[in-house]
């Protein structure tokens, strides 16, 4: 009697809906930081003009796009889970950062599909009798579409990202304030670095960028590491109750 007693006190509470989406939603957002690993991967590629005519081997490169390609459905991931709850707070936001994070993604794949050509070139830039100069330009022009793919997607969408959600978790208090209070001060510095760089008076690795991608980082992180470990707090939009926070029930019901 006794060992089914202490058996039922220590059995674990089953998860709750809340629960299971936080908890994917924030494993999801760690899964994305595994797009460091291309810094290393693709450094080959990108810094070596003459790349696509060395016999050096594409399998960095080609792990790099498997890479992307999940960092890209880990993203989009991110957004369809947070979107049912998010959208209790603001729907037409809510919506908008499904759609910035699937821009994310896109211009992730449209990356991936450029640097995969260029390994297919580079298999006939070292064969006997190649038109060097042809593959040259070609190997170029597909670095150059990776880099601006990159610009908009890993650089404006995250920054456009941070300011959506960011707002949707400040209003709704879903977690603590200071975490998308990162994303509220990182989006507009990272889109100051974007037009930056757009418009040639900064470079992608700079002071500037760099002070620009910190606080982006910190919120993409601490928010995956939150929603993991701790998940949603307490809040009206959990409960079903999507009125603004202070405002009493006699006030929404007049306020329509």
């Amino acid at each position: 009697m006794t060992n089914a007693v202490r058996t039922t006190a220590t059995k674990r509470a089953p998860m709750d809906s809340m629960r299971k989406t936080a908890l994917v939603a924030g494993a999801l957002y760690l899964l994305t930081f595994i797009a460091i690993g291309t810094l290393t991967l693709y450094t080959p590629v990108l810094k070596d003009t003459a790349y696509i005519l060395s016999s050096g081997s594409d399998t960095g490169l080609r792990w790099g796009a498997l890479i992307e390609v999940i960092v890209a459905l880990a993203g989009i991931g991110t957004a369809i889970t947070l979107f049912p709850v998010v959208k209790r707070q603001n729907e037409a936001i809510a919506l908008g950062f499904v759609t910035s994070r699937v821009i994310e993604g896109a211009m992730l794949l449209t990356g991936v599909v450029s640097l995969l050509s260029l390994a297919t070139l580079h298999q006939v830039g070292t064969a006997a009798g190649a038109d060097t100069a042809s593959l040259l330009t070609a190997g170029a022009s597909l670095v150059a579409t990776y880099n601006a793919t990159f610009l908009i997607g890993q650089t404006l969408m995250p920054a456009t990202n941070a300011l959506l959600l960011g707002y949707l978790m400040y209003r709704s208090g879903l977690v603590p304030r200071i975490i998308p209070t990162l994303g509220l001060i990182g989006g507009p510095l990272m889109i100051s670095s974007v037009i930056g760089q757009a418009i040639g008076i900064n470079e992608q690795i700079s002071v500037w960028s760099g002070i620009a991608l910190l606080p982006i980082f910190a919120w993409e992180f601490s928010l995956g590491l939150w929603l993991v470990f701790k998940g949603f707090r307490p809040s009206p939009i959990t409960s079903g109750d999507t009125r603004p926070v202070g405002m009493s029930p006699a006030a929404a019901v007049a306020a329509g």
